[in-house]
């Protein structure tokens, strides 16, 4: 294991749990094309964010010391700036990310990592944990609809790495 590696495996495993959000998907595609839809900047633009919410790019870079910044848009036109800072970029098992809003020392971003595992049926789970500072943020973020949120994103995910996979020469 490398150094980086061993530095972000102890920050999960020295967490606080009452600071975790953890959600995971089932999704009918194999890890890579699952890995591919989170890593591709022309895949991610599809899928990401909640249900009616549109993804509007300023900038898009997604490696291991990469950004993404952009706005979600919500239906009624509510505008939401994000950044995503890539901490670690690991095909096909893991990205790490810094997600915040961009604000110069943002206290509400929190560290976020997706994995891949590959499943013996051709499909893939993708579980999102989420580091928040404190368990009042945690508490915060769970009372304003983010594990709803972050469900209708993977449900998002799922639908589009099925398409993938259908259209794929091997088939799903």
């Amino acid at each position: 294991m490398t150094d980086s590696a061993q530095t972000v495996a102890s920050a999960w495993s020295n967490w606080p749990l009452d600071r975790e959000v953890v959600i995971a998907r089932v999704v009918e595609a194999d890890r890579e094309t699952a890995f591919r839809a989170w890593a591709d900047p022309e895949q991610i633009v599809q899928w990401f964010g909640p249900s009616g919410f549109q993804i509007e790019t300023a900038e898009i870079d997604i490696r291991t010391g990469g950004i993404w910044r952009f706005e979600m848009v919500a239906p009624d036109g509510t505008r939401f700036a994000n950044l995503m800072e890539f901490i670690a970029v690991e095909a096909p098992e893991y990205i790490e990310v810094f997600h915040g809003s961009g604000a110069a020392d943002d206290p509400d971003r929190f560290r976020m990592r997706v994995t891949f595992d590959a499943q013996d049926n051709g499909k893939t789970v993708v579980t999102l944990r989420q580091m928040h500072p404190s368990a009042e943020r945690r508490r915060i973020v769970i009372g304003f609809g983010a594990v709803e949120y972050g469900g209708q994103t993977l449900d998002k995910l799922a639908a589009h790495v099925a398409r993938v996979a259908a259209s794929s020469p091997q088939g799903a």
